[in-house]
């Protein structure tokens, strides 16, 4: 019986190290694409040039940094993105939780009719057209809600949402109802304060998707001032690789060009994943419970 139980252990021990093995090749592959980049933002135009850098800098130079730091449009993008991103989130985790919440009453009248109808607009969309025919008579094209309205509600979210709710006892609610406690005195003070962390979770997914976003931008936004920095770093990419048509004439050089193209994705990308560390320790707690029960 103890051998049997040490070869088990070993085993066991054997397919941790496995795990672990293959986590670590899974997270060095995720991993050398941006150490890539950091690597090129950093490096001389010579090296650029001779196709010498990999995953270490050669002859430093932070000029495309600087370039990009002392550039006002790069910095006003910057924080109309960050103020957007924070609207944004906010506005979506209310109309997420405003839409799960009443969906867990056995008592609300068509409820299989609510749930059947939003799930369907998951999987049809009207298209890219008939959405801005559809803002050019609300008045939203050059206008910042137009960022903001039209996504502000996921299904998806509102789904792992609603079924965070179901996995929290009823005996809860009832007793709050017993006591005289309204529907959205029991949201308040009972459902939110112990959804913090699929709140948290929905908040990272809401928070990341607006950050990257730029296609609606792109299709409902003229003026430069409104561009959220990830569709300004789209057209400033998009003529760097006109100036890279030019360099094959002659023009000009493009090592220049290929450490910007490095520090503005850098740029654009390092604020982002410094949210992750905040909110790591409940995001799978928050998905995972939030599938529990349907």
């Amino acid at each position: 019986m103890d051998i049997n139980m040490k070869i088990k252990s070993k085993s066991g021990k054997i397919g941790d190290w496995v795990f672990v093995i293959i986590c670590l090749l899974v997270s060095v592959v995720c991993l050398l694409p941006m150490v890539n980049l950091l690597a090129r933002s950093l490096s001389s135009t010579d090296a650029l040039i001779r196709h010498q850098v990999y995953l270490w800098p050669k002859g430093w130079n932070l000029e495309a940094y600087a370039t990009v730091l002392s550039d006002v449009k790069y910095i006003r993008a910057f924080f109309w993105t960050v103020f957007l991103t924070a609207v944004c989130t906010l506005v979506s985790l209310t109309m997420t939780t405003l839409c799960a919440y009443p969906l867990i009453f056995g008592g609300l009248k068509g409820r299989s009719a609510i749930n059947i109808f939003i799930t369907i607009t998951m999987f049809f969309n009207a298209g890219t057209i008939p959405n801005y025919l559809l803002m050019k008579p609300l008045g939203l094209l050059n206008n910042p809600l137009v960022l903001i309205i039209p996504s502000c509600l996921s299904v998806y979210n509102m789904i792992i949402m609603r079924s965070f709710f179901y996995g929290i006892p009823d005996s809860l609610r009832e007793s709050a109802e017993i006591d005289g406690a309204s529907f959205f005195t029991i949201l308040i003070k009972i459902y939110v304060p112990l959804s913090k962390p699929v709140l948290a979770t929905l908040a990272l997914f809401y928070a990341v998707g607006r950050w990257n976003g730029y296609s609606d931008a792109l299709m409902y936004v003229n003026e430069p001032k409104l561009y959220p920095l990830q569709l300004l770093l789209y057209n400033i990419l998009n003529n760097i690789n006109s100036v890279e048509v030019a360099t094959q004439e002659g023009f000009s050089a493009p090592g220049l060009t290929e450490s910007l193209k490095a520090a503005i994705v850098m740029f654009s990308t390092v604020p982002i994943l410094c949210i992750y560390p905040w909110l790591q320790k409940y995001f799978i707690h928050g998905v995972t419970l939030g599938a529990v029960k349907e």
